[in-house]
C-alpha cells in the first residue's frame, strides 16, 4: 500500500458557494450581499426602463445612469 493520499475532490459546498466567492476575496455573506444589492439596483433599472417605455418623457436616463454605475463598482472589484 501507498502512503500517499489520493487527491481529493472539492465538496459540493466548496463548489456550489465558497468557490467563486473566494475568487474576488469574499466570504459567502459578502458576496450574497453585493449580488442582492446589485440584483436590486438592476431590477430598478429595469423598472425605469419599462416606464420609460410607456412614458418616454419620463425616466429619460436613470436606467443608464444606473448601469453605469454598476458597471463601475463591477470594474472596481477585479
Amino acid at each position: 500500500m501507498s502512503d500517499q493520499a489520493t487527491p481529493s475532490r472539492p465538496s459540493l459546498i466548496d463548489r456550489w458557494f465558497l468557490a467563486h466567492p473566494a475568487t474576488v476575496d469574499e466570504t459567502y455573506f459578502q458576496h450574497m450581499r453585493f449580488a442582492l444589492g446589485f440584483a436590486f439596483w438592476l431590477t430598478v433599472a429595469g423598472l425605469a426602463a419599462l416606464v420609460h417605455a410607456v412614458f418616454p418623457a419620463i425616466c429619460e436616463t436613470t436606467a443608464g445612469g444606473i448601469l453605469r454605475k454598476l458597471t463601475a463598482r463591477m470594474d472596481a472589484r477585479h
